[in-house]
Parts: structure tokens; C-alpha cells; sequence
């Protein structure tokens, strides 16, 4: 059976933390489910006639989404594949608790993590959606602690997913 997991993330390397916390646990009880992974950020379209036009999600995407953080989540993609079955990122533009609850149905997302120790690496436009998660009566959200590492011995940033 394929289900839908719903991630609150800042697009930081630390906010994959979750992920890795949540599919190992689920590999260490044998869950035979596969999972669609969904990033979620909350983006702050704004009142510009121009902006609502002419931005699309791939414009936003490319503004706040590092490649570091589409790297790092192949990287566990590969390491899952019996567990995951796709990793999608996405941007809610509400600014109400009802709307998201719709998002959540409509998007049929049976579970959801964030973690309230996230980097604050917010950019312009964007914001926090765990407020939301937390109040949403359609999901079970669960918190996950995550801290990033004080030191990695290799080179970037990117080393943080394999420690």
C-alpha cells in the first residue's frame, strides 16, 4: 500500500534529519508500506498582480531550495527504495487553517512530521507551516527531535546526511 507522508521543512540539509529519523524507524519494524515523501514549506505569494502571474513553483523553487537539498534527499532515496516509492517538494500558499486542512485532504496525506528544533533558514516569502500541521484535525503530526552535528570530519555540508 502506498501512503503519503507530509514533512514541514525549510529546505535545510538538518530538516532531512526528519526523514532519515522517520524511514529508519520504519525500517527497523519491517513496515511493509511504500511511501510518497512530501516537503512541505509555506510561501508567502504576496498582493503583486505581477508575482501571482508570472511566478511559478519551479521560480519559487529555485529561490529557496538549495541543490544541496535535492542531493541530499537522492542520497536517501537511494538508501529506502523498498520504503520510498517518490520524494516531491511543494509550497503551501495559504494563510488559513481550513485551507491547509484541504491541502491535507486533497493531497490524501495519511501522516505528518516537523520538528520544532529546525534551523530558522527561512527565505524571503517563506514561512513556518508547523502551527498548521500541529492544528490539523484530518492528521496524527508527530515531532521529531533533530540536531544538526557539531563537526563533520569530510569536506560540505552534504556529508551531515550520512552521519
Amino acid at each position: 500500500m502506498i501512503k503519503t507522508i507530509l514533512i514541514a521543512t525549510d529546505f535545510s540539509l538538518e530538516s532531512l534529519d526528519i526523514l532519515k529519523k522517520v524511514l529508519k524507524n520504519k525500517n527497523d519494524q519491517n513496515d511493509e508500506n511504500q511511501y510518497n515523501i512530501l516537503f512541505v514549506t509555506g510561501y508567502d505569494m504576496g498582493d503583486s498582480i505581477r508575482n501571482l502571474l508570472f511566478n511559478s513553483k519551479s521560480s519559487i523553487f529555485s529561490k529557496i531550495r538549495p541543490q544541496e537539498f535535492c542531493d541530499a534527499y537522492s542520497i536517501i532515496n537511494n538508501k529506502y527504495p523498498n520504503l520510498i516509492n517518490k520524494i516531491t517538494c511543494d509550497i503551501f500558499t495559504g494563510s488559513f487553517q481550513r485551507t491547509f486542512n484541504n491541502y491535507v485532504e486533497a493531497t490524501e496525506i495519511h501522516e505528518a512530521y516537523y520538528s520544532s528544533s529546525k534551523s530558522n533558514n527561512l527565505s524571503k516569502g517563506q514561512f513556518d507551516i508547523t502551527p498548521y500541521v500541529k492544528k490539523c484535525k484530518h492528521l496524527e503530526a508527530v515531532e521529531i527531535m533533530t540536531q544538526a552535528p557539531q563537526f563533520v570530519h569530510e569536506t560540505g555540508r552534504l556529508a551531515e546526511v550520512f552521519s
